[in-house]
């Protein structure tokens, strides 16, 4: 039998949007066979996410997430199609956990599509010299910088972060998951996250731990 694996996962979670526990059961189930496997999805009424896409989402919440006293503050925007589901308890936990991530993990673009040509471009030179100085060859040198872009992009971009409160999803993942469970399509349309002193030199603290460690109180 096939070895069902992440790419194979993240695959068919991006063809049906159905969640990562339902997309690995139908792999499974289908020998690893993608088409099977999005045939099962839609047989079981798990696939409904994808078909979600072109809907609109203008309902949801506005949340203010302060952290540390507040030292930390987060204004976001998530979307979601009715004002029945953003007043239910399910998409404001998701609201807020977006928010509290936000303040700890201190992204710099919503996705890979908001990072300026310009800084992308200043990123891949850096990565080419660094590749160079370690005297990699020259015919690996592309491939791997835009294998650290994509680091780069999972270090600066919201959707593509590791959750801090479940580092083996992202939060693109997170969403992918909750508008599967309550059936509305939902958008994080934008965010600012606001640090006190921000830009004068002081201390840095560990942000994510700091919120970690009043989760688990």
């Amino acid at each position: 039998m096939a070895e069902v694996t992440a790419a194979l996962v993240k695959e068919l979670r991006e063809r049906t949007g159905a969640g990562m526990m339902d997309c690995k059961k139908a792999l499974i189930e289908c020998g690893c066979e993608l088409e099977k496997a999005c045939d099962y999805l839609r047989e079981k009424g798990l696939a409904a996410a994808a078909k979600k896409g072109a809907r609109v989402a203008a309902e949801g919440l506005i949340e203010a997430y302060i952290h540390g006293g507040g030292r930390i503050g987060v204004l976001l925007e998530v979307n979601c199609e009715t004002d029945f589901v953003a007043r239910g308890d399910e998409f404001k936990t998701l609201v807020r956990d977006i928010g509290m991530h936000i303040a700890a993990a201190n992204p710099q673009y919503l996705n890979k599509e908001e990072v300026p040509a310009d800084v992308l471009q200043h990123e891949r030179d850096i990565l080419k010299a660094q590749a160079l100085n370690e005297g990699k060859p020259e015919k690996i040198i592309e491939k791997m910088v835009e294998g650290r872009i994509e680091k780069f992009y999972k270090e600066v971009c919201l959707l593509e972060q590791a959750f801090v409160k479940d580092p083996d999803k992202s939060i693109k993942d997170l969403v992918l998951d909750k508008t599967a469970k309550i059936g509305e399509r939902i958008v994080i349309r934008r965010f600012t996250r606001y640090e006190l002193g921000a830009g004068i030199e002081k201390r840095q603290d560990d942000f994510a731990a700091e919120v970690m460690k009043e989760l688990n109180r």
